[in-house]
């Protein structure tokens, strides 16, 4: 089991590069397309808004559709957007080529994630789906910082997207040697997906996700710009500090969960959205100077990842009986505040430059903030309204234990 897991994990791995590397490499990618920075950005959004659509829909299409063939489909397709991105002069095909690799990175995620529930017995799901979404993790930690590393050293950035294809080439090379026969899920409408959307509780806090999500990476589209004067322009310092931005995601990943266990999912993510908001609302000046953006990335990595854990704990906690579909619709949610930021990034930049996209993020997530709030008193309302031995009494967690 353990290895087929370490399988799922390596794709995800692929799939999570490819989520976070273009910004690390857009004024190169700008250049050799002949568009601005800004425009460049839709590089990214092309990528995360198909990603984030599709992933529902084809979660519910392809139901029944044997995992491995389905896995293979899902890199070949992502593989060719990346090639395609990689190879042609021009801007639109090349936004063209994003949106396919967004579209294979769809077919894969849900099914990856599926497949760890069905790979691991009912104590150790838990345990079994974490494992597999860490290798989105790793991929800030490592795959982004290497792959604008690759396209800093040797000075292009065609060689970054060559490295991501190669990353889905390994990956289903991985799943064609060492997965197993995976029995295929229960298949669930789309329709089914998406009901809970209609539930107040549910729409408060994935448009906290939005919100936040919005705000932090309106920021990480543009990082190169935004951190120059740490930077020097060095793509290599960029790299490193990637890397030390990838870590503390990994760090606030992993630790978000015991604490949201101890104090609640409340005082998690109020925390989280007020500390990552100050931590933007001083990027114009700390990211003035190397040691000070040192720290600005650490709190943001932290505060940012650590949101994931307590938000997913709170839709869980809310309907309890949707709690497959709720873990996909959070995950397609920060894609789509990721598809998202861009558009408000260049925006903000011909407006006050890209040395205040901090503020203008730390706006967004300032509003998460209230509807943060607004989800919590739905939630606690909703449980007092319950009739007693009812279903959500017995849903009982620390969401509202610690007010």
């Amino acid at each position: 089991m353990y290895r087929s897991l370490l399988v799922l994990a390596a794709g995800m791995f692929a799939i999570g590069t490819d989520s976070f590397v273009i910004a690390g490499i857009l004024p190169d990618a700008a250049d050799s397309l002949g568009v601005s920075v800004g425009t460049a950005g839709w590089l990214l959004t092309a990528y995360a808004f198909t990603y984030a659509v599709l992933g529902p829909v084809m979660a519910a299409c392809t139901a029944r559709r044997a995992r491995r063939p389905l896995f293979l489909a899902g890199f070949a397709v992502f593989t060719a957007g990346n090639l395609l991105t990689a190879f042609v002069p021009d801007f639109g095909v090349a936004l063209a080529g994003r949106a396919l690799a967004g579209f294979g990175g769809a077919m894969v995620t849900p099914a990856a994630v599926a497949a760890a529930a069905a790979l691991a017995p009912p104590e150790r799901r838990g345990r079994a789906i974490a494992t597999v979404m860490t290798g989105l993790s790793a991929a800030t930690a490592l795959g982004s910082p290497l792959g604008t590393a690759i396209g800093s050293v040797t000075g292009n950035w065609r060689l970054t997207m060559v490295f991501v294809s190669a990353l889905g080439v390994l990956a289903a090379a991985a799943v064609a040697l060492l997965l197993p026969t995976i029995p295929t899920p229960p298949a669930v409408p789309l329709r089914t997906r998406l009901a809970p959307l209609a539930d107040r509780r549910i729409g408060l806090t994935l448009l906290t996700t939005l919100l936040v999500y919005t705000g932090l990476y309106t920021v990480y589209s543009f990082i190169s710009e935004s951190l120059d004067r740490a930077t020097g322009g060095s793509g290599t310092t960029l790299a490193v500090l990637l890397f030390v931005w990838g870590l503390a995601a990994t760090v606030g990943t992993l630790g978000s969960g015991g604490l949201t266990d101890r104090v609640g999912s409340r005082r998690v993510i109020n925390t989280a959205i007020v500390v990552a908001a100050i931590d933007f609302a001083l990027l114009p000046w700390t990211s003035a100077h190397l040691p000070s953006t040192v720290v600005a990335l650490l709190v943001w990595g932290v505060c940012g990842w650590g949101l994931l854990a307590p938000q997913t704990h709170r839709l869980i906690t809310a309907l309890p009986a949707a709690a497959p579909l709720l873990t996909g619709l959070a995950s397609a949610m920060v894609y789509v505040g990721v598809s998202a930021a861009p558009l408000v990034g260049q925006a903000g930049m011909a407006w006050a430059g890209p040395h205040w996209l901090g503020p203008i993020g730390a706006a967004f997530i300032v509003l998460g903030l209230g509807t943060a709030e607004a989800a919590h008193a739905t939630i606690r309302r909703a449980r007092s309204d319950a009739p007693v031995g009812g279903p959500e009494p017995r849903a009982r967690s620390t969401e509202g234990a610690r007010p």
